[in-house]
């Protein structure tokens, strides 16, 4: 009997250890998620600067857009800095809201447009927007399937016992859900 109940404890042990290391690997791919996103926000506050500067010699009468921008930039280095999500997501909305202004309006001014480090940083802020899209998307998925890993049982009283959190999804505002009207983005 002494046997038996040896047995089933080992076993007991070892699924508990099995089911902990889980539970560490779905917290860790969040992290690596939320890590992949920072290094492509911090990409594109990296090239922000060098596009404001481009613009700026050229778009004299502009400097509320280009302001606009640098505004964004910053709220959304302030809230990647402290993991504020919230407000993340209404500085990445104001941030790609200026950037649509900003090439839009670079559409009045023909030397702008044929400037070839205005079309690189261009081209490479719309390929870092793309990435951060893809990212955000694989970081919810990570989210999602850490916040059931932590609720399933038996793993939920693991969880529970070591203090794995569930993390927040990265959701769009209602603004960002909205239809894109390029007839007023043309028209500043």
């Amino acid at each position: 009997m002494s046997l038996i109940f040896l047995i089933a404890l080992v076993v007991a042990l070892v699924y508990g250890v099995m089911v902990y290391n889980s539970l560490v690997n779905l917290k860790m791919a969040v992290a690596k998620a939320w890590a992949n996103i920072d290094v492509l926000l911090k990409q594109r506050h990296d090239e922000l600067p060098k596009l404001v500067a481009t613009c700026q010699h050229y778009m004299k009468y502009e400097q509320d857009t280009l302001e606009k921008v640098i505004q964004a930039r910053s709220r959304v280095s302030a809230a990647r800095e402290s993991h504020n999500l919230g407000a993340l997501g209404a500085a990445e909305n104001a941030l790609r809201s200026g950037l649509g202004s900003l090439f839009a309006l670079a559409e009045s001014y023909p030397e702008l447009k044929a400037n070839e480090q205005f079309l690189h940083l261009q081209s490479r802020i719309s390929g870092l927007e793309n990435g951060i899209a893809d990212r955000r998307e694989f970081y919810n998925e990570s989210v999602n399937i850490n916040n059931v890993g932590i609720e399933q049982f038996p793993a939920v009283l693991l969880a529970k016992l070591f203090n794995f959190k569930s993390f927040a999804l990265l959701k769009f505002t209602a603004d960002e859900l909205k239809d894109v009207d390029i007839g007023q983005r043309f028209s500043l």
